[in-house]
């Protein structure tokens, strides 16, 4: 019996449930994401970047690389700083999960964040953490190209937006940057 399931079973629930597992998580919890949510809007673009993209969408610079544009203003590819980038959340190393984030369709969860390749070189990244009840319980649905939530169904579109009524809070999503080695979620 898992222990949010212990805790149930002996009467908690709402509030009080939440306050008992947030307590006592660890980063290997899969039951509550204690990583600060709010809303941030995901876009794909795919061709080649000249310059370096800021946060707030102004290209400047002379450096140039062909890649994926994913996120609001984030420049990917070859030509891609990432050094410069602040408010950061997770940086990963792509080799280290080549077996599920190398392949079309591959996700990960890590840190709270789940994060999937859903074309080729594009890369996204949410909360695991469900807006219908807040169980860590977000999976990217290759066959839906969604994000799905395990407990109850609830399904989110790559921006975040719901899909269906369990889904209707909307899910964070965070910005994604990689060099091809180095993919950074950031928010």
């Amino acid at each position: 019996m898992k222990r949010h399931e212990f805790l149930k079973s002996i009467g908690f629930k709402g509030g009080a449930l939440m306050a008992l597992l947030s307590s006592c998580t660890k980063d290997t919890d899969s039951i509550l994401n204690t990583v600060a949510s709010g809303t941030a809007t995901t876009g794909t673009t795919t061709g080649t970047t000249t310059g370096t993209t800021t946060g707030s969408g102004t290209t400047t610079g002379t450096t140039t690389g062909t890649g994926t544009t994913t996120g609001t203003g984030t420049a990917t590819g070859n030509g891609t700083d990432l050094s410069k980038i602040t408010n950061r959340l997770l940086t990963i190393t792509l080799a280290s999960y080549a077996n599920s984030l190398g392949k079309v369709g591959g996700y990960i969860q890590l840190s709270g964040i789940v994060v999937a390749q859903p074309t080729a070189g594009v890369y996204v990244a949410a909360t695991q953490t469900c807006s219908h009840e807040p169980k860590k319980k977000v999976i990217y649905y290759s066959a839906l190209n969604a994000y799905y939530c395990t407990e109850h169904g609830a399904q989110f579109d790559l921006t975040g937006k719901g899909k269906n009524s369990f889904g209707s809070g909307g899910l964070t999503v965070y910005k994604t940057a990689t060099d091809g080695v180095t993919l950074v979620i950031y928010s």
